[in-house]
Order: structure tokens, then C-alpha cells, then sequence
């Protein structure tokens, strides 16, 4: 077999994907499985959203668009910035992506060389270990302590900073954990980027799934130099509209990032499909019912989560502010991160995925995705806890 490219060889993808093979696997055997493992919203699309979609691709909306994006979209993406974030980017600031994944390698791809170092947050989201991999770039984890409920202290990035350091990646509300970030912890990152001449990544694809607990509102670090500067938006569709399946996210920041990331886009995809951005352009524009009826049933499966895993023996759960994940610690079972994945996928029926997948400092823990109905949720729990008692 002849041999592949280094590159390759450093390829990881995202294991819950692997954990979900697994699952069906079992379930192609019969049995039965509560998935808890993605992060796959398991509610529809909205209706409005997908209506439009379906007549743009009857209008004939088949064909290529401009590879920066359409620009009724990045209007109103331009808009929503503005109401949500405080300022109004220029169009030229603004690019269309198929999701936020893509945003983040070509984030990455066009500000960071090979040997070059990014800080990263530790757990983190899967995808960031793996681009940042592909591309031999350093990473350099700061370790998200449970202690400080998986905020990210500034003073354990400014620690962490070398002459090689060329980014810091920040991600709040979180995935795996769900932690959200306080305004004044996201401003002194922001302080500390300008201090090193960094750019600074913004995964904001959870901005609209904040649970309004103790006045915690979002903010963002790009109000500070309104993407003129350093720093880079990481957002989409895929979680807050039930669009995984769609591919959309948009990309903001300084204008000429956004020129190369474009130029890497056109090499690669060309362009977003013109009737799934017309879906997006809904989906901004229209009613916002269903998604304010979606981040109140994922409060109440949140509640109903955490309460059930902290009636296990052996199980912490800190109460996440938003996105749909909770991250319990399972230390005092005597388990592995693991070995408890393992266990209760084969004996309780219940798919959820080990932290260290998300990051060196992940062993202890594990991910689960409240993306599964109430009912299911309970008997998740009640599948788990007659395996560790």
C-alpha cells in the first residue's frame, strides 16, 4: 500500500461520530439504545425555513453563488450582528460557509503556520484538536478546571502564551461542558490578544442557547474591536435552527482574514448551495417561536438531566448556563471515563461519550447531549443507575 501524506496519518475526525457507529451497530442487533452521545438537535427544522429552501430549489436556485456568499444573506447576517453584538460589519467582513467546522480550518489554516502555536481550551470541542493536528500547528491546553464550573481563566491563557503563540480559541457557552463565559473573563482574554498581537477565535455557534439564570446575558469579544482587528465569529445554524444537516454558518471578522479564508473556500467548495443560504436568510428573517419553544424544552431537559445524574452513586453534575450538554464527573464510581461509556452503552443501553475525547484533561468525566425527549432522559437514568448500584 503506498504510504499517505503526514497530514493524513494526524487525521482523527470526531469520535462521536465513532461512538454513534457503535451504538447502531448494537442497535442493528436488536437492542435497544437512548443516544445521548451527538449533539444532534431531535427537533425538526422549522417549517418556514425548509419551505423556503424547497422553493428556491423549484425556482431553479441550483446552481453556483457567489463564493463569499449571497448577499441577501450576508445582509441580514450583518444585521443580527448588529442587534446582537453591537455593530454592523462591512459586507467584506462577512463570509458564508457550509457550517462552522469549515469556519474554524479556514480560521486557522489562513493566521496560523505549522510549528506555530494556538491556545485551546481543554476540553474542547473535538474538532479544534483535529484541524489544529491536520495542520501542524502546536496546541497549547488550558485546562477548563471544574472548580471554576469550565470557564476558561484568563490568567491561565496569559500564562500560557510564547513567541509562537499566534491565537487563542474561546468557546462560550461550551461544548462539551456548556459553561458560559462572564463578560469581564471574555474582555480580559480580549485585552490579553491585542497585549500579544493574537487573533482570537470566537466559538459563538451556542450564542442563542444562554439560560437566563442570574442575569447571565451573552457577550461576545468582538464588540470590543468589532471584527476589524483579531477577532474571528464562529457561528451557525446547525444548533439553535435544527440545520445540522444543512451545512450553513457564517464567518466574521477582520477583512483580510476574511479574503483568504474566502479564497481557501473557493478552492475547496466553491461556494454554499444558493437554496440552503436562501433557508438561512428565513431563518434569520423569520419567526423565532420555534426557537425560543426549543432553548425553553432544552432548560427543562437540562433540569431533569442534572437532577437524575446527581442521584447516582458516584456522580457529580454541575448545572450548565447553555448550549445542550452536560459534562458529570464519574470519578467516584471507580471507572474510567472509559470503561463507564463502555459500560453503560452495553449494559444500561444509554450512548454518551468519554471526556477524554474532548481533551487531555477530560479523563474523570463524560459528555451528554440533551437532545432526547424527557421520558427518554429519565429512563436513561434509571438505566444507569441500576448498573452502578
Amino acid at each position: 500500500m503506498k504510504k499517505l501524506s503526514n497530514a493524513a496519518q494526524r487525521l482523527k475526525g470526531q469520535a462521536m461520530f465513532q461512538i454513534l457507529a457503535k451504538a447502531q451497530e448494537l442497535e442493528r442487533g436488536g437492542k435497544k439504545i437512548l443516544h445521548f452521545e451527538l449533539g444532534d438537535p431531535d427537533f425538526d427544522t422549522p417549517e418556514n425555513v425548509v419551505n423556503v429552501a424547497c422553493e428556491a430549489l423549484k425556482g431553479g436556485e441550483t446552481h453556483y453563488a457567489p463564493s463569499t456568499g449571497i448577499r441577501e444573506l450576508k445582509d441580514v447576517a450583518a444585521q443580527v450582528t448588529k442587534a446582537s453584538r453591537g455593530f454592523c460589519p462591512d459586507l467584506d467582513q462577512l463570509l458564508v460557509c457550509a457550517g462552522a467546522n469549515s469556519i474554524i480550518y479556514y480560521a486557522i489554516a489562513c493566521s496560523v503556520n505549522p510549528g506555530e502555536e494556538v491556545i485551546v481550551p481543554d476540553p474542547g470541542f473535538v474538532s479544534y484538536f483535529s484541524i489544529i493536528d491536520y495542520l501542524g500547528v502546536t496546541p497549547v491546553r488550558v485546562q477548563l478546571k471544574e472548580s471554576n464550573e469550565f470557564r476558561l481563566n484568563p490568567d491561565d491563557v496569559e500564562k500560557a502564551i510564547t513567541d509562537k503563540t499566534r491565537m487563542i480559541i474561546v468557546n462560550s457557552p461550551s461544548n462539551p461542558t456548556g459553561a458560559v463565559m462572564t463578560k469581564e473573563e471574555l474582555t480580559r482574554i480580549y485585552e490579553i490578544a491585542k497585549k500579544y498581537d493574537l487573533f482570537l477565535l470566537s466559538d459563538e455557534i451556542y450564542a442563542r442557547m444562554i439560560y437566563q439564570e442570574k442575569s447571565i446575558d451573552f457577550f461576545s469579544p468582538s464588540s470590543l474591536d468589532q471584527c476589524k482587528e483579531r477577532t474571528i465569529i464562529v457561528n451557525g445554524f446547525s444548533k439553535s435552527f435544527a440545520m445540522t444537516g444543512w451545512r450553513l454558518g457564517v464567518a466574521t471578522g477582520p477583512s483580510q482574514i476574511i479574503e483568504k479564508m474566502g479564497l481557501l473556500l473557493e478552492t475547496t467548495t466553491s461556494c454554499v448551495s444558493p437554496f440552503i443560504q436562501r433557508g438561512g436568510v428565513e431563518a434569520l428573517l423569520g419567526s423565532q417561536k420555534k426557537i425560543y419553544e426549543m432553548v425553553d424544552e432544552y432548560r427543562k431537559r437540562r433540569d431533569v438531566m442534572v437532577e437524575g445524574l446527581n442521584s447516582l452513586p458516584g456522580v457529580s453534575c454541575l448545572k450548565p448556563k447553555g448550549a445542550f450538554y452536560v459534562f458529570p464527573s464519574i470519578k467516584e464510581t471507580g471507572y474510567s471515563s472509559q470503561q463507564f461509556t463502555e459500560l453503560v452503552l452495553k449494559k444500561a443501553g444509554v450512548a454518551v461519550s468519554p471526556g477524554p475525547i474532548f481533551g487531555n484533561n477530560g479523563e474523570g468525566f463524560v459528555r451528554l447531549c440533551y437532545v432526547n425527549s424527557v421520558v427518554n432522559i429519565k429512563k436513561a437514568i434509571l438505566n444507569i443507575n441500576k448498573v452502578l448500584v
